[in-house]
C-alpha cells in the first residue's frame, strides 16, 4: 500500500508531456517565426513545407494541434483539412488556418471548410500565441498555466 501512494505521488509530480503541434508552411520565414512562438510556449513541434505527406504525419503522430497555411504548393490547406476531417485518426485534432486569405469571404470559406479557428497573416506573435493557448490550454505546463490561461 505504502508502495503505491509513492508511486502516485511521483507520477503527479512529472512534468505532463509537451503538446505536438504540426505546422505546415511552404515559407521559411514564416515557418521559423512560427517556430519561435511555438517553442517559447513549450510546444513540440513537428514542421513542413511541403503539403504532400501533412495527411499521413497527422495520422502517425496525432498532434495536439495543426497550424496550416491555406496556399500551399501541391494540395492546398483546405483540400488538407477536408481529408483530416474525413479522417477517424485526425478528425478531432483541432486545425487552424494561418494564411494571407484575410477577407470575409476567405474566412468563411475557410471555417466552412473545418478549420476550427483562423488568423490572418501577417499577425503578431503575441495573438498566434493566444489562439493557440486557446486550444492548448489544458496541455501546457500547469507551473504557468495561470499566465497562459
Amino acid at each position: 500500500m505504502e508502495q503505491a501512494q509513492v508511486f502516485m505521488s511521483d507520477k503527479k509530480r512529472q512534468k505532463p508531456l509537451a503538446p505536438l503541434i504540426l505546422a505546415v508552411e511552404d515559407n521559411e520565414d514564416n515557418l521559423v517565426l512560427l517556430s519561435y512562438a511555438l517553442e517559447s510556449l513549450g510546444c513540440k513541434l513537428i514542421c513542413q513545407k511541403d503539403s504532400s505527406t501533412t495527411i499521413p504525419v497527422a495520422k502517425e503522430y496525432q498532434p495536439d494541434l495543426i497550424l496550416l497555411d491555406i496556399l500551399l504548393p501541391g494540395l492546398s490547406g483546405i483540400d488538407i483539412v477536408r481529408s483530416l476531417k474525413q479522417e477517424p485518426l485526425t478528425s478531432n485534432i483541432a486545425t487552424i488556418a494561418v494564411t494571407a486569405l484575410a477577407s470575409t469571404e476567405d474566412k468563411e470559406r475557410i471555417l466552412d471548410a473545418g478549420f476550427n479557428d483562423y488568423i490572418s497573416k501577417p499577425y503578431m506573435i503575441e495573438d498566434l500565441e493566444a489562439l493557440v493557448r486557446r486550444y492548448l490550454c489544458e496541455k501546457l505546463n500547469p507551473d504557468s498555466a495561470f499566465d497562459l490561461c
